[in-house]
């Protein structure tokens, strides 16, 4: 836990930037009725059946220190989708980068092995030395900020019917654009010293 709010605490560095990774399915929804639009003295209304369309996967990258985010949306998470997300980070978000620290979950496709299974052993490698994971604790997954960002994303964006993963995809473009250019950010206030002031019984006891 130390590990991550250590970092979280380090100043903005372009050569080494930190970014908090995360992912989500969504379930996409069809309308079986159209809806009622709204008029005066009357809101939209919408009926309540609806028809699942399926699923898609939310890949999110979250700067907090420079109010930077992205999302991709794809059709799933394997640890191949896993591994372009990373050589994305790499080669397209941060070119210049010495080293980037990316804050993640333990999931099991989280790893430099996806690297290695989704390219050959010279292309992994070259990712893999460009990238340093520093992963939440086991139950600490709220320590990724990535995760305040995803809940922004399903409040402001999300929290409606969307029938397909092009409709996801072009309405979380237009949000992320937006968000990026007020420059967002999440403000994180849990210290390492209020960590141990607040979760003491967390800490080994001492001899």
């Amino acid at each position: 836990m130390e590990d991550i709010l250590d970092l979280y605490a380090e100043e903005y560095l372009a050569e080494y930037p930190v970014v908090c990774f995360d992912e989500s399915p969504y379930q996409l929804i069809s309308e079986t009725r159209p809806a009622v639009e709204a008029e005066p003295g009357h809101i939209e209304r919408i009926d309540y059946e609806y028809k699942r369309e399926g699923t898609c996967n939310l890949f999110l990258l979250f700067q907090p220190l420079q109010s930077w985010r992205h999302v991709s949306v794809t059709a799933q998470r394997t640890k191949q989708d896993f591994a372009k997300q990373m050589r994305d980070l790499v080669d397209v978000h941060f070119p210049d980068a010495t080293l980037i620290s990316v804050v993640l979950d333990n999931l099991n496709t989280h790893t430099k092995a996806s690297l290695y299974e989704a390219f050959e052993p010279k292309e992994a490698k070259r990712i893999a030395d460009k990238l340093e994971f520093r992963y939440t604790p086991k139950h600490g997954s709220w320590l990724n900020m990535a995760e305040c960002e995803f809940a922004v994303l399903m409040r402001q964006c999300l929290d409606r019917r969307l029938a397909s993963q092009q409709r996801v995809a072009d309405e979380i473009a237009a949000w992320e654009s937006a968000r990026n250019a007020a420059k967002a950010t999440v403000t994180w206030r849990f210290t390492t010293e209020t960590a141990r002031k607040k979760l003491r019984r967390l800490y080994p006891p001492k001899s």
